[in-house]
């Protein structure tokens, strides 16, 4: 692929950018890694935790107003893909340039998701027993004090985020979408294939060994799936495909 692309990536709940940061040093020149810092966390830690997933991909959008005139796409993990998604709705609201592709990672559809789970604040003990229950938290870091006391205020912020969010009926993207997702983690076949009624265009999904982690447990497989599809013509629209990596 000749033109570089940048690519925006999202964060999971309870994340920075810096979740992102090793991507950096393993994708083509061509592919330009740009983690996207949300309010509340690393270098935006002054600023308020968002409440409402929707106002936050507004704000976004404006945010990357300047930067839409250049080939991008976007991706999002977890939280991250309901996030991706509000965004691409977002930025074509405010009359901004589509995407190349959004590609998300790890979560149901938006309309097939149970967001119940998490419709009322989790305490300390319950937000580890979920960290715990995803299986992404090494036991060092969960058992450290200092750590847990500065993230967990923010994954609980973002399970909020997340069980406040209802989607409403939009039009098709006008632009590629591809899912990507691992084998062990909640999702169901039928959540994942939903993300289909999304794209007036290409859509694809790619299934890894492992859990909800998986983008971390099988880092370098899923940057080559990530870098093909990305580096792909854009296909006619046309029915489902899935893969297995």
């Amino acid at each position: 692929m000749s033109t570089r692309l940048t690519l925006f990536c999202l964060p999971y709940a309870g994340a920075s950018a810096m979740s992102y940061a090793r991507w950096r040093r393993s994708v083509p020149a061509w592919l330009d890694i740009r983690p996207l810092e949300l309010p509340g966390r690393g270098s935006r830690s002054g600023e308020p935790l968002p409440t409402d997933l929707v106002d936050l991909a507004a704000q976004l959008a404006r945010e990357l107003r300047g930067e839409t005139h250049r080939p991008y796409a976007l991706f999002g993990h977890s939280m991250g893909s309901l996030l991706a998604f509000e965004l691409a709705c977002a930025l074509r609201a405010q009359g901004l340039p589509a995407p190349r592709a959004l590609v998300v990672s790890g979560g149901a559809a938006p309309a097939r998701r149970d967001y119940l789970r998490f419709r009322d604040p989790l305490d300390d003990e319950q937000l580890v027993a979920e960290l715990r229950s995803l299986q992404g938290t090494p036991s060092a870091v969960l058992q450290h004090v200092e750590l847990m006391r500065l993230t967990l205020p923010i994954l609980r912020a973002d399970f909020l985020l997340c069980g406040r969010y209802r989607y409403q009926p939009t039009a098709p993207l006008d632009c590629p979408l591809h899912v990507f997702a691992g084998v062990e983690d909640r999702a169901t076949p039928e959540q994942l294939q939903a993300w289909s009624a999304h794209t007036a265009a290409g859509f694809s999904l790619d299934l890894f060994p492992g859990g909800h982690f998986f983008i971390h447990e099988h880092e370098r497989d899923v940057l080559e799936r990530l870098t093909a599809r990305l580096s792909a013509p854009t296909p006619a629209r046309a029915g489902p495909a899935a893969q297995s990596a």
